[in-house]
């Protein structure tokens, strides 16, 4: 299935010299499962040009976990690009996950950046911290200073990544929000730690980002905008299933 802001062809259909992006987030799986998603991969290989994951890819970032989406993934016959989640990271051994998932031939990003038929993808895990008047400050005890350092760190990865690029197309990947729009639907009181506005300021300051990409609010919404007008897409798994009702989000760019 397939899915796109402008009427997008359906999947198979030449996109007449633009990029198609297949985008999927938070497929959390599990030591226990048994090749959960190698046949939609060989899908989405028929239907885009590239594959973009959203982070949460793993329950817990278990090494038995990874090899089994490592192993999926060679059913895919396009690049992949995508960042970690925040499930990638309890097990304490993020690299590992990165590099198995490198080995399998996807790309990272971590504040890198990937250039692919002439479109740009950067981006990473980023962080938490909240929206508009409600984001938090770097004020207080040094506990909370921390909090936010790990906030703006992610987002100078960010930024550092989007300025590697030079391309006039680019897509950010990012596994939290950088606006509000996509996790209402989420209690409010755990806003502040679906997203941070900081990433969607960083957006908004480069003319070539033409769309957004992260997961992480299973209950949010599908779709919000940066201040300035820069599209920003949840495909994370439950809400492309409940609220779109399709197995994984298709853009061309």
């Amino acid at each position: 299935m397939s899915l796109s802001p402008d009427a997008p062809p359906l999947p198979g259909t030449p996109s007449n010299g633009k990029l198609r992006v297949a985008a999927i987030g938070d497929l959390h799986v599990g030591e226990n499962h048994q090749a959960p998603y190698r046949e939609l991969f060989a899908r989405i290989s028929d239907a885009a040009d590239v594959l973009v994951l959203c982070g949460d890819l793993t329950n817990y970032g278990k090494t038995p976990e990874v090899e089994i989406l490592a192993e999926d993934l060679q059913a895919c016959t396009i690049p992949v690009v995508g960042v970690l989640g925040n499930h990638d990271y309890e097990c304490g051994q993020p690299q590992e996950v990165a590099r198995i998932l490198h080995d399998a031939g996807m790309r990272i990003l971590d504040g890198e950046a990937y250039e692919i038929e002439g479109v740009g993808f950067a981006g990473c895990k980023g962080f938490i911290g909240g929206f508009g008047r409600y984001m938090l400050s770097a004020f207080g005890e040094p506990e909370i200073k921390t909090f936010v350092q790990a906030s703006v760190d992610e987002n100078l990865k960010l930024e550092s990544s989007i300025r590697m690029l030079r391309t006039e197309r680019i897509v950010v990947v990012t596994h939290y929000s950088p606006v509000q729009d996509t996790v209402e639907g989420e209690p409010p009181e755990i806003f502040p730690f679906l997203g941070s506005a900081r990433m969607g300021e960083t957006i908004d300051r480069f003319d070539g980002v033409k769309l957004a990409l992260h997961g992480h609010a299973h209950r949010g919404a599908y779709q919000g905008r940066t201040a300035r007008g820069v599209p920003v897409y949840n495909v994370a798994r439950p809400v492309l299933n409940r609220d779109v009702g399709v197995e994984f989000a298709l853009y061309e760019v």
